[in-house]
């Protein structure tokens, strides 16, 4: 044993400066990691009795979020565009969460059809609507359209939200205090409007569009609180962080493979799923938030949102645009 503890001292002095870099380097890594998980929604408040839907919950931040929710009480409807997929995470979630009231619906965001479908369902089964969550996106896919011939990022992210949310508007005023929830992106900040070519058939890359799509979001959540002054129904846009989703999906294999190999350590730190999630909990559940509208959060915390967030006058321009869009009247 003393001839252990003799070996195990001069090692360490021998190997002080290697030891001391280990260390040093694993405090750094796992404060880091730490850092990059950003903040916890800790809220304690129960949705006993009331009614969520999120869009996209099959997978990701949106299946988390809904074992959150349902965990919490809350009747919890996915709205998924595979419904194969969605029924398995059903059935994970009710498992998870404890509760087995999660229902399963169909919801093609690339399909202005679909999105009617699904209103008039949700309108005609559902007594009330507490909390809509518009979580499912595309990011960085090629130049693809919609079933109605919008560009594919601006169209899911965007306008199929857009008529989703303004079909469910009476739902969710009837059961008021209600909140719609918008998962936008960081992404916003880079980005501007095109309003004389929306689906960029000039100039189209999958970055300059996506990056367009998310500052719809965010201009979308701003002109729908004012819209909505008075009524009890709330809204938010947050940016998630960055996680490790399918959502990039589109965007990975196109990477060159020395960047995946220089990538590949960033994709240790940055978060899961379930810590991605916590920002749109906190938007849906955090009572502190009950008299806030318009506003944007990010890792728990109100967060300024990029200038051309706050353009009031390229936020009704958006929504005249969106509405004839879609077909709104």
């Amino acid at each position: 044993m003393q001839n252990f503890t003799r070996a195990v001292r001069t090692f360490a002095v021998n190997h002080s400066t290697g030891i001391a870099v280990v260390t040093l380097t694993g405090l750094g890594l796992f404060t880091l990691r730490r850092w990059m998980a950003g903040g916890v929604c800790r809220s304690p408040a129960r949705l006993d009795g009331k009614t969520v839907l999120i869009t996209g919950a099959n997978t990701g931040i949106g299946k988390e979020t809904a074992v959150d929710l349902a965990s919490r009480g809350a009747r919890v409807i996915l709205a998924c565009r595979d419904l194969a997929k969605a029924t398995f995470a059903a059935e994970d979630i009710k498992e998870r969460s404890g509760n087995g009231d999660v229902v399963v619906k169909k919801l093609d965001l690339a399909s202005l059809q679909s999105v009617r479908d699904l209103a008039k369902d949700v309108l005609k089964t559902e007594d009330r609507l507490d909390i809509l969550i518009n979580n499912a996106g595309v990011m960085s896919c090629p130049k693809w359209q919609t079933q109605d011939g919008f560009e594919m990022q601006f169209g899911v992210n965007h306008l199929g939200h857009f008529l989703l949310t303004n079909c469910l508007l009476d739902l969710l005023k009837k059961s008021t205090p209600s909140r719609i929830v918008n998962v936008s992106s960081l992404a916003h900040e880079r980005a501007e409007m095109y309003f004389d070519d929306i689906n960029l058939d000039k100039d189209y890359t999958p970055q300059k569009a996506y990056k367009q799509s998310k500052l719809a979001n965010v201009l979308f959540s701003r002109e729908l609180s004012k819209r909505l002054q008075g009524t009890g129904v709330t809204v938010y846009s947050l940016h998630p962080g960055i996680i490790h989703t399918e959502l990039g999906r589109h965007f990975w294999p196109k990477l060159a493979l020395w960047k995946r190999i220089l990538y590949q350590p960033f994709l240790l730190l940055i978060k899961t799923p379930k810590e991605g999630a916590q920002t749109t909990i906190y938007c849906a559940v955090e009572e502190s938030l009950a008299n806030e509208s318009g506003l944007y959060y990010s890792d728990c915390e109100r967060k300024p949102v990029a200038p051309q967030g706050q353009d009031d006058e390229a936020a009704r321009q958006l929504w005249d645009m969106s509405a004839s869009m879609v077909g709104l009247s």
